[in-house]
């Protein structure tokens, strides 16, 4: 992508300089520069067919626009300007000088160099996909600026004003097919519906109307019907669980960090991170949440927790927001074990940022806890890394030989890197889903996605441990005290703290807890861990696969054009839904063509990672709620539709999400009540 990039600007750069050095009258440099557009453009071929083989999607707008642009306005030139250009550069007398600077000769050579600039405008600013309305507006801005071009270097014309009046009529009508709703916007491999769509997920999801409907949602309309709202909780636990109440008070306040800095936050119970909430396997969670004075409104969305629908938090969809002075009662019985986290999803790109998330831990039912256990919460908070509520190291003593679990999550937009230093370890649990057989590290970076967690366990050595955040923030510094193994868990029991860790492999040698980190390498998830059985693969049969493209492009998001983050060329709210029945067996391809990550996260779900960038995995499956996509990358997840309801998909940077980067998953026969489109 990066080499492809680079070529298209120096053809650009190269057509554009060879006009210019023959207005200029510089026939020898005019030829040179010739010379190397002409070779640019060949190579600029060579890159988008190389770079078709990681796939359509990265090329799809360059083989149907930017190449025929280029090849036709290159011949062209090659034709008009070539001969005479040649002719002049070997004689290099006045009368030569004077002749390259004719427009037949210069014009032509610039015209190639707008028809290059037009495919590379069409991959940064109008993204994926080209249709004909974007080909043809590309390409009445470069004849335009030909004319123009032309007029501008010559009294007389031929035909100007016929040339140009088709020029705008092409404008126009290809501005009309780009910016006009026709009707018929589908998405690569995507089961979408307009009325059908519409049913399933209410006027809550925006006005895209014009979304077609196809076999995942035909048969919506004869399906029996039922709202999100009686999706809900139970009243009562299990038998055997006890019901866990919390209350939860959304208010702004000024938070003193462990440095004495006063930092200003949205808080729930006046603190960041919000207070941990815990439960045992099988229990009742029942949380009262109070908006004091967040005039935007709240929620709660349990990040990784496949609640029922209607206890998902997420405004305009399965939930009014909580106003000031209103209040909401979520329940879930806590069926999954592991670690996870709350935070809001009403303004969450801004709400999230300023406070508004906490922590959620379950442990197995009729286990006793032992040893030292931390959950760190990782967050930039006023412009600082914070471990909970520290923007200072976090220091804790355990005895030797006392076992140790460090639960970290990435609550920021963007990933963190983490290092373990001091001792050997394993990551035992990626997302909350305990990893089969984990092997040992050492001298590893963790990338951990935004969104997502690690569980790390050691046993505590004689010598300190150190957890790093970005190989530069001391996180969480682990000290060795006398006394039998277990003593140190006690004073650091219910401790809360902030960490991150970066993805590397094991290199053998324990490295020591005050040594430089940044030169190793990240860990491959895909190839940790032992495989085992799982109850799908990429080759069984799916009764849904839907491909998402993600790319930048302007688009209309909340009905206001924008340079957006797209979803098969559209932004939230005219992304189609994608619509599945339950039972179905759905496969997910996700590309990112563009060049920012995005970890992307389906609500109520988790997803079995198939493969990426076509490679399947190796190590221990891996069920994930949020999977990091790299620029170039492109990740095959499947998950089977067990939880019926109206679920969120989107990009966990959450400023990514409120720039258009979200979208539906709908169930069929299941419509909601509000009528808020929800806007990140």
């Amino acid at each position: 992508m990066a080499l492809d990039l680079l070529v298209s600007v120096l053809t650009a750069a190269a057509w554009m300089s060879a006009g210019v050095a023959a207005a200029a009258r510089r026939p020898r440099t005019a030829a040179a520069l010739f010379a190397v557009a002409l070779v640019a453009s060949l190579a600029r071929v060579w890159s988008v067919l190389a770079l078709a083989g990681a796939g359509w999607w990265f090329v799809q707008e360059k083989i149907t626009v930017a190449l025929p642009l280029l090849v036709a306005a290159g011949a062209a030139a090659t034709a008009l300007a070539g001969p005479r250009l040649l002719r002049a550069a070997r004689r290099a007398d006045a009368a030569s000088r004077e002749a390259v600077k004719a427009p037949a000769v210069a014009v032509p050579l610039l015209g190639a160099g707008y028809a290059a600039t037009a495919g590379i405008v069409q991959t940064f600013l109008i993204g994926y996909p080209a249709d004909p309305g974007t080909a043809l507006l590309l390409l009445a801005v470069a004849a335009g600026a030909v004319l123009g071009t032309w007029r501008a270097m010559s009294t007389h014309v031929p035909g100007l004003r016929t040339a140009t009046a088709v020029t705008a009529v092409a404008a126009v009508l290809g501005g009309t097919l780009v910016f006009v709703p026709s009707g018929e916007t589908t998405a690569e491999g995507s089961a979408t519906g307009g009325t059908a769509a519409m049913a399933a997920t209410g006027s809550g999801t925006g006005s895209h109307e014009h979304h077609s409907a196809s076999e995942g949602s035909a048969s919506l309309m004869g399906a029996e019907t039922r709202p999100v709202t009686d999706l809900r909780g139970p009243a009562a636990p299990p038998p055997g669980g006890a019901v866990r109440r919390f209350e939860l008070t959304a208010r702004t306040a000024t938070v003193t960090l462990s440095s004495g800095r006063k930092v200003p936050a949205w808080t729930f119970n006046g603190q960041v991170p919000g207070p941990p909430l815990t439960a045992v396997q099988g229990d009742l969670v029942e949380v009262r949440l109070r908006n004091a004075d967040i005039t935007s409104g709240v929620t709660l969305h349990w990040h990784g927790y496949d609640v029922p629908s209607g206890e998902d938090g997420v405004p305009g969809l399965t939930q009014e927001a909580v106003p000031p002075g209103g209040e909401f009662v979520y329940r879930f019985v806590a069926a999954q074990v592991g670690t996870y986290w709350y935070h809001t999803h009403e303004v969450s790109d801004l709400g999230v940022r300023m406070g508004l998330y906490g922590t959620l831990v379950v442990t197995p039912k009729g286990t006793a806890a032992e040893g030292l256990d931390l959950t760190l919460p990782v967050h930039t908070l006023g412009g600082v890394t914070v471990t909970g509520d520290r923007d200072q190291p976090l220091v804790r003593q355990a005895a030797p030989g006392t076992p140790v679990r460090l639960r970290l999550i990435n609550t920021d937009n963007t990933p963190h890197r983490f290092t373990l230093a001091g001792t050997p370890y394993r990551l035992v649990a990626v997302d909350g889903t305990d990893l089969n057989g984990p092997g040992t590290l050492g001298r590893v970076g963790l990338r951990l996605a935004a969104g997502g967690r690690y569980d790390l366990a050691f046993t505590m050595p004689s010598d300190p441990v150190l957890l790093r955040v970005d190989d530069r923030t001391d996180s969480v510094r682990i000290t060795p005290e006398s006394g039998p193994p277990g003593d140190g868990a006690a004073a650091a029991k219910g401790a809360g703290a902030s960490a991150t860790a970066d993805s590397a492999a094991d290199s053998g040698a324990v490295p020591a807890a005050d040594g430089q980190t940044a030169g190793w390498p990240e860990l491959d998830l895909t190839r940790y861990g032992a495989p085992a059985p799982t109850p799908f693969t990429s080759r069984s049969r799916f009764d849904r696969n839907f491909t998402l493209v993600l790319d930048r492009g302007f688009a209309l998001t909340n009905g206001r054009p924008a340079y957006a983050h797209t979803v098969n060329g559209a932004a939230f709210p005219d992304i189609p839904t994608e619509v599945v029945r339950e039972g179905d067996l759905v496969r997910l391809t996700v590309v990112n063509r563009g060049r920012e990550t995005h970890p992307w996260h389906l609500h109520g779900h988790r997803v079995l990672v198939l493969s990426r960038d076509g490679r399947s995995v190796t190590g221990s499956p891996l069920w994930l709620d949020t999977f990091d996509v790299q620029p170039g990358q492109v990740w095959e997840v499947a998950f089977r539709a067990a939880n019926p309801g109206l679920w969120m998909n989107h990009c966990h940077n959450l400023s990514h999400a409120d720039l258009g980067m979200m979208l539906h998953l709908a169930y069929e026969g299941v419509t909601t009540p509000f009528h808020g489109a929800h806007s990140g």
